[in-house]
C-alpha cells in the first residue's frame, strides 16, 4: 500500500448497525481522519462493491451462528479472490474463541479479541507500516512483533504439512488498562430506518455485569466490574443521535440499573441519566428494558414509569428454583414473583424472559416454569432454547451431556409427537402457546399463532443444533480452555 493511497476501511455489522460497530467507526475516522470509513448492515450487490474496495473489512459478529453462516463464509472468499492483499478481520462478541473462527475460516487475516476499542486501530496502523513485501507474506509470520500490543489470534500457516498450521494468540497488554473510549459514534444515514425490539438503536451506558450466570458471556468479555460513560457524553450522542433521524432509543448495558454502579446501585445517577435522556427524546421514545429482579426498586420503576415507555424485561429464565440454581442466577422464583408485583404496582408493564432445554431441566422443572406464568401475569414474555455459548459454563455442561440426553437432540415423544419436535422445541412451543393464556390479558392462540409460534420453536431448535454440533466438534479445545 502506497504512502499516498486512500484506506478504505469497511465494517460490516449483520443486519443491525450495532452499537459496537459504530462506535469503532467512530474510533477509525478519528484515527484516520484522512481514510474512508464504511459501515454496512447487509450483502447486497451495492455493499459487495464497497467491501471489494476497501483496504481493510472488519466483520463485526455477534453470534456464533455467523461463524456458520455461508453467505458470510463465501462474502470473505469473494474479497479475497478479487483483493489478495485486503485484510480481513472478524470482532465482536465471537472473538472470545478465535481458535474456533480461525478453524471454520480460512479467509481471515486476524480476530480482533475482546473489546477491540484499542486493538484495532492498532492493527491497522501495524499493517500499513509493514512494506509492500510483507503485506504480500501470505504467511503473517511478521505479527509476531504486534505482542508488545496484543489482543489479536492469527493462523501461522506451515510450509510442512505434516506440521500443519498453528494458531497463535497474542493476549492483550492494554486494553485492561486502559479507560472506554468515548469517541463520536460514526452514525450512518439510514438508522432512522432500524428496528431493534422497537427502538432504532440500542446505547450503551455502560459496561460489565455483576452476574454469575451460566449461560451469558457478557461478563467473561466485559468484565465484572461496572464502567460508566459520563452523563454529558450520553447526553451528546443521543442529541447526535437525534440530529440524524433517531427517533426510538433502548438503553442498554446488561443491566440499566447498574449504571454507575460502585459498590451498591446508585439510583439517583441512575434516575438522573434517563430523566435527562428523555428530555431530550422523549418518555415516548425511550425505553431501558433490561433488569435484574435484584437491582430494582420503587423509585427506580417509578422513574423508569415516568421517563420511559413503561417497560422492564426480567431475565426470569425458569419457575424451578433447583434449575435457577444450576444456572447461577442468583434469585428465586419468589423474589421473581416480588419484583414482578413491585413493578405492576408501580405502574410499569413487565416482560419476562425464559430459557428451555437447559441440560439439566426435568419435567417437573419445566411445569413450575408453567405455573409460575400462571401466578406471574406476565404483560409479554420470550422464550429461547438453551444456546451453548462457547466460554460460557453452559457450553461445558452441553460438552458434559450426552447427546441422547440433551434436549436440544432428544426426540419429544409426548403430546406433540405429531410435530415431529425434540424435546426442547416442544417445550419452547408449549410454553409459548401457555404464555398466551395466562398474560395480564389472556388470548386464546388461534392457527395463525400456533404456526408462528411453532416455526419460531423449529427455527431455535435447528439453530441450537448447529452450534451444539460445533462445539462438540471443539470440545478438547473448550474443556482446555475452561480449565486454564
Amino acid at each position: 500500500m502506497s504512502n499516498n493511497q486512500k484506506t478504505e476501511i469497511t465494517i460490516y455489522s449483520p443486519n443491525h448497525y450495532t452499537y459496537g460497530a459504530m462506535l469503532m467507526g467512530g474510533i477509525l475516522k478519528k484515527e484516520f481522519n484522512d481514510s474512508k470509513i464504511n459501515l454496512i448492515n447487509n450483502l447486497s450487490p451495492n455493499s459487495q462493491k464497497i467491501l471489494s474496495k476497501s483496504n481493510f473489512v472488519i466483520f463485526a459478529l455477534y453470534s456464533t451462528l455467523h461463524i456458520l453462516n455461508s453467505e458470510i463464509k463465501e462474502t470473505m472468499a469473494e474479497i479475497k479472490r478479487k483483493s489478495p492483499n485486503t485484510k480481513i478481520f472478524i470482532a465482536g462478541a465471537i472473538s472470545a474463541y478465535p481458535e474456533i473462527i480461525l478453524n471454520e475460516i480460512n479467509t481471515v487475516d486476524a480476530v480482533i479479541m475482546g473489546e477491540g476499542e484499542y486493538t484495532t486501530p492498532n492493527l491497522i496502523k501495524y499493517f500499513k507500516n509493514q512494506t509492500e513485501n510483507h503485506l504480500n507474506n501470505s504467511n503473517l509470520e511478521y505479527l509476531e512483533d504486534f505482542k508488545e500490543i496484543g489482543g489479536i489470534a492469527y493462523k501461522l500457516e506451515s510450509e510442512d504439512s505434516n506440521i500443519g498450521n498453528k494458531i497463535i494468540v497474542q493476549a492483550s497488554k492494554k486494553n485492561k488498562d486502559i479507560e472506554l473510549d468515548f469517541s463520536d459514534l460514526l452514525i450512518p444515514k439510514d438508522i432512522e430506518k432500524q428496528t431493534i425490539r422497537g427502538a432504532n438503536v440500542y446505547i450503551e451506558t455502560h459496561r460489565g455485569c455483576l452476574g454469575n450466570c451460566t449461560f451469558c458471556q457478557v461478563p467473561e468479555f466485559f468484565g465484572r466490574d461496572i464502567r460508566s460513560k459520563p452523563l454529558e457524553l450520553i447526553l451528546k450522542e443521543v442529541e447526535n443521535l437525534k440530529k440524524r433521524g433517531v427517533k426510538r432509543i433502548a438503553i442498554s448495558g446488561g443491566t440499566g440499573s447498574l449504571y454507575n454502579f460502585k459498590k451498591s446501585s446508585n439510583r439517583n445517577l441512575f434516575i438522573e441519566m434517563i430523566e435527562k435522556v428523555s428530555d431530550i427524546i422523549g418518555s415516548k421514545n425511550l425505553s431501558v428494558p433490561d433488569m435484574r429482579v435484584d437491582y430494582v426498586d420503587s423509585d427506580i420503576l417509578n422513574a423508569i414509569k415516568n421517563n420511559t415507555v413503561g417497560w422492564v424485561f426480567y431475565g426470569i429464565e425458569s419457575g424451578s428454583n433447583k434449575l435457577l440454581s444450576d444456572m447461577k442466577k442468583g434469585t428465586n422464583p419468589e423474589k421473581n414473583l416480588n419484583a414482578i408485583k413491585l413493578a405492576k404496582d408501580c405502574g410499569v408493564k413487565v416482560g419476562g424472559s425464559f430459557i428451555v432445554g437447559y441440560p439439566t431441566e426435568r419435567e417437573v422443572d419445566y411445569l413450575m416454569t408453567k405455573d409460575f406464568l400462571v401466578d406471574a401475569e406476565l404483560d409479554d414474555i420470550f422464550v429461547s432454547s438453551a444456546e451453548p455459548i462457547p466460554k460460557t459454563r453452559l457450553c461445558n455442561k452441553v460438552i458434559e451431556t450426552k447427546k441422547e440426553d440433551n434436549p436440544t437432540f432428544k426426540i419429544h415423544n409426548g403430546i406433540y409427537r405429531k410435530l415431529h419436535l425434540t424435546e426442547s422445541e416442544a417445550r419452547c412451543f408449549d410454553l409459548l402457546l401457555h404464555a398466551e393464556m395466562w398474560r395480564s390479558v389472556p388470548r386464546i392462540p388461534n392457527a395463525q399463532i400456533k404456526k408462528i409460534y411453532l416455526d419460531e420453536a423449529k427455527t431455535q431448535g435447528n439453530d441450537i443444533r448447529n452450534v451444539t454440533n460445533l462445539v462438540y466438534n471443539y470440545k478438547d479445545l473448550i474443556y482446555k480452555d475452561f480449565n486454564n
